[in-house]
């Protein structure tokens, strides 16, 4: 992918709002060697089991509502593909194939600055987040915000050299879609206004 595509891409994205304009952001660009070392890491350190400790925490406990939609997008993303619910072979290959960034040439780690509140960094970290995913679809590139990027602080920033003063909040993969493929066409859901929306008049 050629970097002045990404740097277009990032040079409007920084047009995103921040509270104060304070834009609290920090983007890692990951290509070529650096990428494939974080691809073959992240990979590594999921298959042996080792312990995430990502620098924001990650939500462990969902409502029920959150979680039934965790779970039915679950059943979704491997029933499109025709992986069986006791295919375990199929469900370990999506797996490490997400683990690793879908293969994308680049990875764009969002990062905040560790010496601040977390809460509204992470607003604007959405903010930007969402920039860059829909100046790349308008492009006609692919994106996917990936926490599964964010999980080995310790170990990306070994790859990337991410100072200490900055935590790793998501990764954005950044590629070329295949328009053929299920995880690019299945039927994608959302609640009805009436279950998140209050009318006071």
């Amino acid at each position: 992918m050629p970097k002045s595509v990404i740097k277009e891409i990032l040079d409007t994205a920084r047009w995103s709002p921040s509270w104060g304009n304070t834009q609290p952001w920090f983007l890692h660009v990951l290509t070529g060697q650096t990428l494939k070392k974080f691809k073959e890491m992240n990979l590594n350190q999921t298959l042996t089991g080792a312990p995430i400790s990502p620098d924001v925490p990650m939500l462990e406990k969902w409502p029920d509502a959150m979680k039934a939609r965790y779970g039915q997008l679950g059943k979704v993303v491997l029933s499109a593909q025709g992986i069986a619910r006791d295919d375990k072979a199929g469900r370990e290959k999506y797996y490490a194939n997400m683990i690793s960034v879908f293969d994308a040439p680049c990875l764009i780690l969002a990062c905040i600055s560790r010496d601040n509140l977390v809460e509204y960094q992470m607003l604007d970290i959405g903010l930007i987040a969402q920039s860059i995913c829909l100046i790349a679809h308008d492009k006609g590139l692919g994106t996917c915000l990936l926490a599964a990027a964010a999980r080995f602080p310790a170990k990306i920033r070994k790859i990337a050299a991410i100072p200490d003063n900055q935590k790793i909040v998501v990764g954005i993969s950044l590629g070329y879609p295949d328009p053929a493929s299920p995880l690019n066409t299945f039927e994608r859901e959302r609640a009805g206004l009436d279950e998140f929306v209050r009318w006071m008049d």
